[in-house]
């Protein structure tokens, strides 16, 4: 079995073709720690069955009649936010793909996986949710409006996602942007933060094509009066519902961050800024520059999750894997840090599965899409 609980792996089966859904049946059957718990022939039945089973593992075809996989992947996951979907879809899909990946879904498989391929899919889409489920902190009963529960803080500090690379050009600006995103519309009623880190040449306004006038750096001269009124004055809104606190839109003026302002340190600055962040969001997105100095230890030691990107290149690894020995000599739990392999293509460069060897089982995987990365990055 795969837990020791003896809990079988629940798999949802939805395909309006009934040949993929019986084939996809019998592929799963050779697995005895997996059970197939329903197969569901369109988007609107997948997310009936999700709510009666509760699966585990969500098979998802991306192109259906009616509602397609993408929609009813939105959909399921505000009623079932523990399911891991994997996408299904043919070659060349690309931007269904990156849309797939936007509404939640933690995989994606070309039609027709091989039964390797399908197993090894299901199992780390599984433990992945296990993981984010025993990360996910219990939800305390709301007191009345307007009354705060004896002992019980107003407003419980935000988690903070810290996504980082020691390695520069591997995409971590556009994983937190999208991160957010995919966070914002999955989880309902939650707000979102995003945070531009890189103080002095930050891309998070770039990226989602904000027209802010104001930046952190503006928060600076009233660092030791911070309140939530000063930030959402310079909060930068998104179309999605992600506010942004943006980095300077100029390098010369993030001096004033680096000096430190009364606080006397850049990091003592960007703690301040951090907290501040934590107080008026569920949930903080941080995009991080590509070394360790004060200002990176500060948010990685503050971080409920480090997001850890990587590219199947050689360089990337590397960088990688000495990050890896300086957070063990941090004594940061590797439990804290999830690796996603940005720019996989299967047809060349180096193996996730080779990578995961060499490193920490790999969370995500982001496929190469240079034309859509591109497009996205000049449009917002």
């Amino acid at each position: 079995m795969n837990s020791k609980s003896g809990e079988k792996i629940k798999v949802l089966i939805t395909d309006d073709i009934a040949e993929t859904r019986e084939n996809l049946r019998k592929l799963l059957s050779f697995d005895p720690d997996i059970e197939v718990v329903g197969a569901a022939s369109s988007g609107q039945e997948g997310i009936r069955l999700a709510k009666e089973f509760l699966p585990h593992v969500i098979l998802m075809d991306i192109n259906m009649p009616g509602m397609d996989g993408i929609k009813a992947t939105e959909e399921i996951l505000k009623e079932v936010p523990t399911a891991q979907v994997v996408m299904l879809s043919v070659q060349g899909e690309t931007d269904y793909l990156r849309r797939a990946m936007l509404a939640g879904a933690r995989d994606f498989l070309t039609k027709p996986p091989s039964g390797d391929e399908l197993m090894s899919t299901i199992r780390r889409v599984y433990e992945m949710g296990k993981e984010r489920v025993a990360m996910m902190p219990a939800q305390p009963a709301a007191p009345t409006e307007g009354v705060v529960a004896e002992g019980q803080k107003p407003r419980q500090e935000g988690d903070v996602i810290a996504v980082f690379s020691p390695k520069g050009g591997v995409g971590c600006t556009m994983v937190a942007v999208n991160l957010a995103i995919a966070l914002q519309r999955t989880l309902d009623g939650a707000r979102v933060g995003l945070m531009d880190a890189s103080v002095q040449f930050g891309d998070i306004g770039v990226m989602l094509n904000l027209q802010a006038s104001r930046s952190m750096a503006d928060l600076v001269p009233h660092i030791e009066e911070l309140d939530t009124d000063l930030l959402n004055s310079v909060l930068a809104p998104h179309g999605s519902g992600v506010k942004a606190l943006l980095a300077p839109p100029r390098p010369e003026e993030a001096e004033v961050i680096l000096t430190g302002g009364s606080l006397g340190s850049a990091d003592a600055v960007i703690n301040a800024l951090l907290n501040l962040m934590r107080s008026e969001f569920n949930i903080v997105v941080v995009d991080t520059w590509s070394w360790v100095d004060d200002i990176t230890l500060s948010i990685l030691d503050a971080a409920t999750l480090i997001v850890l990107v990587v590219m199947p290149n050689i360089p990337a690894i590397k960088s990688a894997r000495l990050f890896l020995e300086v957070a063990r000599q941090l004594d940061y739990s590797m439990d804290k840090i999830a690796l996603v392999v940005n720019g996989v293509d299967r047809r060349m460069g180096i193996r996730v599965e080779q990578i995961e060897q060499a490193m920490i089982p790999v969370v995500a995987q982001i496929p190469m899409d240079a034309p859509i990365v591109q497009a996205s990055a000049n449009h917002g």
